[in-house]
């Protein structure tokens, strides 16, 4: 889903409020995120994907559920394919992907759409 549906999505709540993951570093997380989103570990790695994946399987697989990272280029992101896979095998039939082609600064950030910094979602 590209950025602008997104945050339309957001700011006029159709569907209800996704479940939206982060998926990249920590320390990216923390300096600004979407409103809302959830961090539980890296999908480059085997630990954030082992929390990523604990924290899925509690939700309802019928849940709204939107992945980004935009570390940097999204054809080169080491942890938005591996996120996606492994959301995608516990089953959720309402799972997509936030298209940041560039970067969460390049595509979110600087369009002016809501970014919450910190730990806190």
């Amino acid at each position: 889903m590209q950025a602008a549906q997104f945050a339309d999505e957001l700011q006029h709540g159709k569907d209800g409020v996704p479940v939206v993951m982060y998926v990249g570093v920590r320390a990216l997380y923390e300096g600004g995120h979407i409103p809302g989103a959830v961090y539980y570990g890296a999908g480059s790695t085997e630990q954030g994907l082992s929390e990523l994946k604990h924290y899925a399987e509690v939700l309802p697989k019928s849940s709204n559920v939107v992945l980004y990272c935009g570390c940097c280029p999204m054809e080169k992101c080491p942890n938005l394919r591996p996120a996606f896979n492994a959301v995608k095998d516990i089953g959720f039939a309402r799972l997509r992907v936030l298209i940041l082609p560039n970067n969460f600064n390049a595509d979110w950030v600087e369009k002016g759409y809501p970014v919450r910094k910190g730990s806190e979602p």
